[in-house]
């Protein structure tokens, strides 16, 4: 289930980046590098970055938000297994400005580090 919510989280994203006007605003943008427990911090940001920006009064952005809002994509990118380790985790203000494309870049990647890690776990699942 949470595979195929994260499939859809990429088909709107591709969506979107191909609907945006300006790629060069600029936008606060978690780094490539993001630690496990710091997941959930750096989606949040995407999200209300997302948001801030474009608001959800357009098709893809409303789609976008709604499955970056939902929980099956909240418990994909939920690596950690205590609340205080999130507690390293940089704000979403103190991330540096991008460009909307980078922002965007970034946040696929996220997403696809999840749907990678699925697809380990369950290729190992199988294997043993």
């Amino acid at each position: 289930m949470e595979r195929k919510k994260l499939q859809e989280v990429l088909r709107e994203l591709k969506m979107l980046k191909h609907d945006i006007p300006n790629t060069e605003l600029m936008m606060n943008t978690p780094p490539k590098d993001i630690e496990d427990c710091c997941c959930l911090t750096a989606l949040t940001c995407f999200r209300e970055t997302l948001l801030q920006h474009f608001g959800i009064s357009g098709k893809y952005q409303k789609k976008l938000y709604k499955s970056l809002n939902h929980t099956l994509t909240i418990s994909g990118l939920n690596f950690c297994n205590t609340e205080t380790s999130t507690t390293n985790c940089s704000t979403c203000h103190s991330h540096p400005k991008e460009k909307a494309s980078e922002f965007f870049n970034r946040l696929e990647s996220l997403v696809q580090r999840v749907r990678l890690f699925q697809i380990y776990f369950r290729k190992l699942y199988i294997k043993y």
